[in-house]
């Protein structure tokens, strides 16, 4: 009798331990689903594949960064300016295209998208841009095929170029 009680408080205590669990992760079943989709993605490609992260600001430039992964590591990074409204007029023509190759990832440190394969922004997405904030508007959108296009949060009262996140235009194997 003392074992059935001490199993059904066990039981209950379980309960009432998973039922408090926090859970401050805005759109988390749309993630999830995202998230699934990210693991046959890679299985169908040998988590080979390129995507393009885009930055625009409301002064009028737009910028593409396509970043390379094969078997699941980064090996090209390709920054382009395509409108360069309001950039500094002493800009150069290097600092407008550039790639970066396997052992040079990363040397760009002011422009272009950070160097991440998908399982880091999915983490950075859960981790981060997915957090419920106060005053902040959270964003999350799958128009890749059920992959990440739009995630990220914009905190309330900012008047510009406040999106804190990722916008991914494209992604397809390689």
């Amino acid at each position: 009798m003392n074992n059935k009680i001490y199993l059904i408080a066990l039981i209950l205590l379980g309960n009432l331990m998973l039922s408090c669990e926090s859970d401050d992760i805005s759109h988390k079943n749309g993630f999830e689903v995202s998230h699934q989709v990210l693991e046959e993605f890679k299985i169908s490609n040998n988590n080979s594949y390129k995507y393009i992260v885009i930055k625009s600001s409301w002064v009028g430039w737009y910028s593409e960064t396509t970043i390379t992964v094969a078997n699941g590591v980064i090996i090209k990074r390709h920054f382009e300016y395509f409108i360069t409204d309001d950039l500094s007029e002493d800009i150069t023509d290097e600092e407008l295209e550039w790639t970066e190759n396997e052992d040079e990832i990363g040397d760009h440190k002011y422009a272009g998208a950070e160097a991440l394969t998908l399982d880091e922004v999915y983490d950075k997405a859960e981790n981060e841009w997915l957090i419920d904030r106060d005053n902040s508007k959270v964003y999350f959108e799958t128009e890749n095929d059920g992959l990440i296009s739009t995630c990220g949060y914009v905190h309330e009262n900012c008047a510009d170029d406040c999106f804190n996140g990722i916008y991914i235009k494209k992604i397809e194997s390689i």
